[in-house]
């Protein structure tokens, strides 16, 4: 006769029974866990294989930062009006190429007409005043008037040729050449027409002014640039700034011209960092005797930095897993491990050990590819 076991006994039984079990020992090559990284291959695979010791050469770095064209400040001119006036003809449209002393366009000012009259009427009062002290010479030896009034007659002189020469200089400030104020002391005719000129040879790349407009002398409405010399302008981070040095040689890329290479020296690296983008500023002077070159065109800073004594591994040796660099370490004979390494930019098929590496470890330079491919199929089968 049969019996049915109740529930609660049956998972009494059954529980016991897997405690059971769980106190029994695993063997260890149960647990064991492979490391994926280590490979071990035979000698027919060891001999397609090539390695060296990694040791210290002296390398020279190559900095490579975002640039952008500016035009070279000591060769640009912002260029304003003298006076307060009117607009009344415009001559040179913008990106056009003018010449030292060139008129860009005129005004007509009240304030100029004003100076103009003060100036002439200075001159006619030191005329007027030095014919006065003439003649009182003549009375003064004539014995006609005493010495204190040939005096009075002559500190009224000084008075009135420092008036004229106040007048005069303020003709000057007001934009007016020494021919302009020469021609005016001839004619004495006043006129109100004031000439903006440009003050450089170059090209305007900015103008701010239509006719019909009132502009003040604080107001910058002409810019002339010489484009023939322009800047290259990068920001290095500030972890890198020790790396560059003014008068170092340095090379731009222009992707806008099918990535022309350009050379030349820095002439110049800023004292500050700058606090919100945490940089330092760098600058590239560059021929453009052809403006091939536009101002605000973006492109690469090469920077050579000083030479220095740096852990090198050959291009050849590294292995890109995971988005990251590693190299195989011989560990002995035809042991391996793929290790992960950190590294700086490439220089003529060798790339400096930032991390990763000890001088003296000796690393897979040739058939690196194919040991990784071992390392992946020895990983799949387990």
């Amino acid at each position: 006769m049969k019996y049915a076991l109740p529930p609660v006994v049956f998972a009494f039984l059954v529980t016991a029974a897997l405690s059971g079990c769980s106190e029994k020992e695993v063997p260890a090559a149960a647990i064991a866990v492979v490391d994926p990284t280590l490979v071990a291959v035979q000698p027919d695979f060891l001999q397609r294989l090539k390695m060296t010791a990694v040791s210290e050469v002296e390398v020279t770095e190559t900095l490579r930062v975002p640039a952008r064209i500016e035009v070279n400040e000591q060769r640009v001119a912002r260029i304003g009006s003298a006076v307060t006036g009117r607009v009344v003809d415009i001559y040179t449209p913008l990106g056009q190429q003018v010449k030292r002393g060139e008129v860009l366009a005129t005004l007509h000012s009240t304030e100029l007409s004003a100076a103009q009259l003060a100036y002439i009427k200075a001159l006619s009062q030191a005329e007027l005043q030095r014919r006065a002290v003439e003649r009182a010479k003549l009375l003064f030896a004539a014995d006609v008037i005493g010495a204190a009034e040939l005096q009075k007659r002559e500190s009224e002189l000084a008075q009135a040729q420092a008036e004229m020469q106040a007048s005069h200089g303020q003709l000057g400030v007001l934009g007016m050449t020494e021919s302009d104020t020469a021609k005016l002391a001839a004619t004495r005719t006043v006129h109100s027409l004031s000439s903006i000129t440009s003050t450089l040879n170059g090209v305007i790349i900015e103008r701010k002014v239509t006719r019909g407009q009132v502009v003040q002398p604080a107001d910058a409405l002409f810019t002339v640039a010489d484009l023939a010399h322009v800047w290259l302008v990068a920001e290095v981070p500030e972890q890198q700034a020790a790396l560059v040095t003014k008068g170092e040689a340095a090379q731009a890329e222009i992707p806008a011209l099918n990535g022309k290479l350009i050379e030349g020296r820095l002439i110049f690296v800023a004292d500050t960092v700058s606090p919100d983008r945490r940089t330092v500023t760098v600058r590239m002077d560059v021929d453009n005797p052809k403006r091939m070159l536009k101002p605000e065109m973006l492109a690469s800073m090469l920077i050579q930095g000083a030479p220095q004594r740096r852990l090198v591994v050959p291009a050849s040796a590294v292995v890109r897993e995971d988005n990251k660099d590693h190299v195989f370490v011989q560990l002995d004979g035809g042991n391996f491990q793929l290790r992960a390494v950190v590294l700086g930019a490439e220089s003529k098929g060798y790339i400096p050990v930032q991390g990763g590496l000890r001088s003296g470890e000796r690393i897979v330079t040739e058939g690196a590819f194919h040991l990784n491919n071992e390392r992946k199929r020895k990983e799949l089968e387990g």
